[in-house]
């Protein structure tokens, strides 16, 4: 078989499909970030292949800071071409279609130049802060409305630590986790309320994730809104939470007056056009 992003997406619409009334369900609970996952994504021997296709480290970007510490990337021809049709296979027409049907969402178009998407890496040490993510795309032409992860480490316990957590409750109350485990993905929408983070590695080996995010025209909310990333301390981190709330409102306003961002992004998949 042919692992191109065709035949991948063509796997990954026919467990959705299967799944597809369960995802709904889970995703439109009220109460808390709308959020849905569904294990044995594709099949072993190919999330395996996934998983092995990973470059090192430190063949990644890095980003570090008070806010994260994980190894990210987006120029996806660097790096095994298998890489790079798991990313695209997740912005098939087909699979956008059946994720509008499970979340409700409408009109969403992927991101070819993966804005933030892409791949990431987290080893031990590495963590993400509560945050809300950007609210649009790199233009400002866009919102963002939903995150797409897709986790490809084989045998990774939750007690590893590099889980998702969701904040339903804002980020003074406990966190909801779900488990990085192996071959499951999970949808998440992006609002000004989806509050969420990455528990920090506390184990060796290396955590894989497959990354998208859908934008569209229509805002996740009932009304139009705008902020940067905002990045916050976790409850037992008060004087970190001042210190990030102070950067993100600084980034904010910035953002606001000038309609640049502070610092260009450098998370861009730059495409050959004459390829």
């Amino acid at each position: 078989m042919t692992l191109d992003r065709i035949s991948l997406a063509d796997l990954i619409l026919e467990r959705l499909a299967v799944q597809k009334d369960e995802l709904r369900k889970e995703f439109s609970l009220k109460g808390r970030i709308n959020s849905c996952f569904i294990d044995n994504l594709l099949p072993v021997n190919i999330a395996k292949k996934i998983y092995d296709a990973f470059p090192s480290p430190e063949e990644m970007a890095i980003h570090k800071s008070l806010r994260e510490n994980k190894r990210v990337a987006a120029q996806m021809d660097l790096y095994d071409p298998l890489l790079e049709e798991i990313v695209y296979a997740f912005q098939d027409q087909r699979i956008i279609k059946i994720v509008e049907e499970i979340t409700g969402i409408e009109e969403m178009t992927p991101d070819e130049h993966l804005y933030a998407g892409g791949i990431s890496l987290m080893a031990h040490g590495n963590f993400l802060n509560p945050h809300l993510d950007n609210s649009h795309d790199n233009d400002r032409e866009n919102y963002r409305v939903l995150n797409l992860l897709y986790y490809v480490t084989p045998d990774w316990p939750v007690e590893n630590g590099g889980n998702l957590e969701l904040w339903d409750k804002g980020t003074k109350r406990t966190q909801r986790t779900i488990h990085s485990k192996f071959n499951r993905l999970v949808l998440m929408i992006t609002n000004k309320s989806s509050y969420h983070s990455v528990s920090k590695v506390v184990s060796d080996g290396k955590r894989c994730c497959v990354s998208n995010y859908y934008f569209s025209k229509i805002p996740a909310e009932n009304e139009e809104y705008f902020h940067v990333t905002s990045f916050y301390g976790r409850p037992e981190e008060p004087i970190k939470d001042i210190l990030l709330k102070i950067d993100s409102g600084l980034r904010n306003m910035v953002r606001k007056v000038t309609k640049k961002r502070v610092v260009e992004t450098k998370h861009i998949y730059k495409k050959d056009s004459n390829k």
